[in-house]
């Protein structure tokens, strides 16, 4: 394993027990099963780190998407363990070539955010064309969501971020950025096809004036409140909360950002 990192998972995974209730960005019926899964008292994983790229020293022999020397980069998730100097990795997991034109380093930073952003914007059900704005644009999902907003789904995207971020969020391919330190994207006079507050900073309150008629609001971090919220809005009204779990990510989001990183 040559290179890994730390994303949002790793730091909640480390210092679980230590999250208060209000801080707690999930449902509380789940905080006590998340508690148990991650360690009650102290990390259940010996060995903490999600993502990896690094050199293929050896292979099964039914392995056949994969051979000893290929360069990889991959997510093993929940599962953790990318901090070990070497992993054993199912053929069929979260892992895939590392794009030719990145160092391991450079990499390893992709395979979280492009999982995630790839699961939770299917959710969102974007059309070619649609305006789409991304709250958190210059994060790990964030940037994963701009280029895949754009480039996959064909979307006008507006990238919501701080000063220092905003040439990058534009270099992302975003169409228009908006400095939350400057700007309440809320106040625009702007509406959108789908809004994705990542964070989950805003209320649907605040952003149901910038949603179009049958305007979607996704979350990927909420609590009870906008869960309840979006039962009501199932049923009531054109416009719609989606409170989204990034479970259904796989093999196949990394390989498409593989190709656009490449491209």
């Amino acid at each position: 394993n040559h290179a890994t990192t730390v994303n949002y998972g790793d730091v909640v995974a480390r210092n679980f027990k230590n999250i208060p209730l209000r801080e707690f960005h999930m449902p509380l019926p789940l905080i006590f099963p998340t508690k148990i899964f991650f360690g009650i008292r102290k990390p259940r994983k010996k060995i903490l780190g999600s993502v990896f790229a690094g050199e293929i020293e050896a292979v099964g022999k039914d392995v056949k998407r994969f051979k000893e020397g290929d360069q990889v980069f991959g997510y093993l998730g929940q599962s953790m363990g990318a901090y070990a100097q070497y992993l054993c990795v199912p053929e069929k997991g979260m892992v895939a070539i590392k794009p030719a034109n990145t160092t391991y380093e450079e990499a390893v930073i992709h395979p979280y955010g492009a999982i995630m952003a790839g699961s939770l914007l299917r959710k969102g059900k974007i059309q070619k064309g649609q305006k789409v704005l991304i709250n958190g644009a210059s994060g790990g999902i964030g940037s994963a969501a701009v280029q895949l907003a754009k480039s996959h789904y064909g979307a006008e995207v507006t990238g919501v971020c701080g000063t220092p971020r905003l040439e990058f969020v534009k270099s992302l391919g975003a169409d228009k950025v908006i400095d939350y330190t400057q700007d309440d994207f809320t106040t625009q006079g702007e509406t959108y096809d789908l809004i994705f507050d990542i964070l989950g900073k805003s209320s649907f309150s605040q952003v149901k004036s910038c949603l179009k008629p049958k305007g979607r609001y996704l979350l990927a971090s909420f609590k009870m409140r906008k869960v309840m919220q979006m039962l009501r809005t199932k049923f009531f009204g054109s416009k719609k909360i989606i409170c989204a779990l990034a479970i259904d990510g796989g093999i196949d989001d990394l390989v498409f950002f593989k190709e656009l990183i490449e491209a």
